[in-house]
């Protein structure tokens, strides 16, 4: 029988931290036959990943607190041309996979989303590797970009400034 999960069960959830960023584990790849990956993130102001990136699992942000921002490129020679916009509490923002994109945190307060990311093993392969060197210390860009390409994520460059 699967767990059902209520608020009760955030309070409980296995925790990985890159950065500022909290993640909340509420499904694993192994709970769910490598269909989706779902976590409620908390990002910090200023948080969120330092690059565009770009990988095959689509995402969806169901925001519950604050305000995330968005850039979103049209994938022309990488990048492309980058689109921002914002959503607070209640919006929901799909991401199709294979779009360089990027998420900020770049109000004044937290902002908490609830994320589902299908298939889930690439996006939490990459989050507990990246964790489990920002455990070790400082990781190098090296480090950080092998362990990107073993679960195929694409570091794109710097996120756009807001």
């Amino acid at each position: 029988m699967l767990p059902v999960y209520c608020p009760s069960v955030i309070a409980t959830a296995e925790r990985i931290r890159l950065g500022g960023d909290e993640i909340a584990v509420l499904a694993t790849s192994a709970q769910t036959g490598g269909a989706l990956f779902a976590v409620q993130m908390r990002m910090p102001p200023g948080g969120g990943p330092p690059v565009m990136h770009r990988h095959q699992p689509g995402e969806v942000y169901h925001v519950l607190e604050g305000e995330f921002a968005f850039y979103v490129g049209d994938g022309r020679d990488g990048v492309g041309s980058v689109r921002r916009f914002t959503a607070g509490p209640g919006e929901v923002v799909p991401l199709a996979g294979g779009v360089p994109h990027t998420i900020r945190n770049e109000s004044g307060a937290d902002a908490v989303a609830f994320v589902v990311h299908a298939p889930g093993p690439p996006m939490e392969g990459f989050t507990r590797a990246a964790a489990a060197l920002a455990a070790q210390g400082d990781p190098s860009m090296d480090m950080v970009l092998a362990a990107a390409a073993e679960n195929g994520i694409e570091l794109l460059g710097p996120a756009p400034v807001g």
